[in-house]
């Protein structure tokens, strides 16, 4: 039953995020140019014919250019504006899961964006140094917030709210109160470049034949150690089906200009910390201490050093998500960052992971953060008022919340 529930939570996500889109591609529909044709065959012949003239990629470029939203210049914007708060969502989720928070996220992307860009600027060190410095330093102050969270027993809540601070402040400091143009060579290609097809067409290839090996392998599993199991088909189709996504999401690119990077670095974040937090002691670790936190303890888990490592990560992927965010906007920027970590919190949340420790994915939490940004999005190419939107995205982190809240007391 409990597997019931799990599942019927992801589809539930995935049939919001469907409807997202299919809304906010009415919205942006030219003109409805349906109502100007009234023969509905003629309508779709016109728009499959660019299969014939331009290939497949571009033909599917054509077959959605009619729907501003859907189209795969505006698909492939989506899913670069997503990587930030993904990557932000990626390390929150353990440390929510281990029943703490981290308000400091956005600011400390944004210190070491600045941080970066000013060591690039000022010395003769090589971009791929800078960015080591930074991840670092990420990792750096994780090391601190999570120790003081940890062996000297302060509220999470408190230390990185502290932690917001003044990392916003030192942000200001090392900036000097001014934007600063992020230039150094091959960094820029991290936030705005594209693969090279050759790369981009193995990861199709391998991203088509994990979507179909894994949930067989997990079938077998399960079966192995007398767990109950869907059956074979029902496997099959379950991998087949993602298989398809995985394809259509590609092509829908390819419509544009490929893969883009910065994509391509949080899905391999994905499943690093998916791995991590799956089949490793530490990651296991991690869910034991949330779901409790004193039969943990007595179980022999070092369970400050556990935590102080979880902060530790999200500081490094904090600092990777600053690298992204000032590459993909070509400057070093104060205010770069702001309410960030309130995205990748609401990302989390809205993917399943739950407040009260314990629970949750990192799949769901991108599924989460996708559902953000496709909402910023969609809003921005209505025009709609900043009010509206914050009204929107807050009632959505509140519903989720709730259902959250209404799931646990059914338990």
């Amino acid at each position: 039953m409990k597997k019931l529930k799990i599942d019927l939570r992801t589809y539930t996500m995935i049939f919001a995020l469907f409807t997202i889109w299919v809304v906010f591609a009415m919205l942006t529909n030219r003109a409805l140019r349906l109502e100007y044709h009234w023969d509905l065959f003629a309508y779709l012949g016109d728009m499959f014919s660019t299969f014939g003239k331009h290939g497949f990629e571009q033909g599917m470029g054509g077959l959605f250019n009619d729907f501003i939203f859907l189209s795969p210049r505006n698909l492939s914007n989506l899913f670069v504006q997503m990587t930030v708060v993904g990557v932000l969502a990626v390390g929150m989720v353990l440390i929510i899961v281990s029943g703490n928070i981290d308000l400091s996220v956005g600011s400390v992307s944004a210190f070491i964006g600045g941080l970066v860009t000013v060591i690039l600027y000022e010395t003769s060190l090589p971009p791929f140094a800078a960015v080591l410095i930074g991840l670092a330093a990420g990792a750096g102050i994780g090391f601190i917030q999570g120790g003081i969270t940890a062996y000297f027993r302060v509220p999470a809540f408190i230390v990185t709210l502290g932690g917001m601070m003044i990392f916003r402040g030192a942000t200001m400091w090392i900036l000097g109160g001014q934007d600063k143009q992020f230039m150094a060579g091959w960094v820029n290609r991290i936030g705005d470049g594209y693969l090279p097809d050759n790369l981009s067409l193995i990861i199709l290839i391998l991203g088509m034949a994990g979507c179909a090996y894994w949930p067989m392998r997990n079938r077998a599993a399960r079966i192995r150690y007398g767990f109950s199991a869907p059956s074979s088909s029902a496997t099959m189709l379950k991998g087949g089906l993602y298989a398809a996504l995985v394809l259509l999401v590609v092509v829908l690119l390819y419509g544009y200009n490929g893969i883009p990077i910065s994509v391509f670095i949080l899905l391999a974040l994905v499943m690093l910390v998916t791995f991590m937090a799956n089949r490793t002691r530490f990651g296991r670790h991690i869910y034991a201490i949330g779901g409790n936190i004193e039969a943990a303890h007595l179980s022999g888990i070092n369970v400050k050093w556990r935590l102080t490592q979880a902060f530790m990560l999200i500081g490094a992927l904090s600092a990777m998500a600053g690298v992204i965010l000032t590459s993909y906007v070509g400057s070093a920027s104060q205010k770069a960052g702001g309410l960030k970590e309130l995205d990748a919190i609401a990302a989390c949340v809205i993917g399943g992971t739950s407040l009260m420790g314990g629970k949750g994915s990192i799949p769901g939490a991108i599924l989460g953060a996708l559902i953000m940004a496709s909402l910023d999005n969609g809003l921005d190419l209505v025009s709609s008022p900043p009010a509206t939107r914050y009204m929107i995205k807050g009632g959505v982190l509140i519903i989720a919340v709730l259902v959250d809240m209404l799931s646990q007391k059914d338990k």
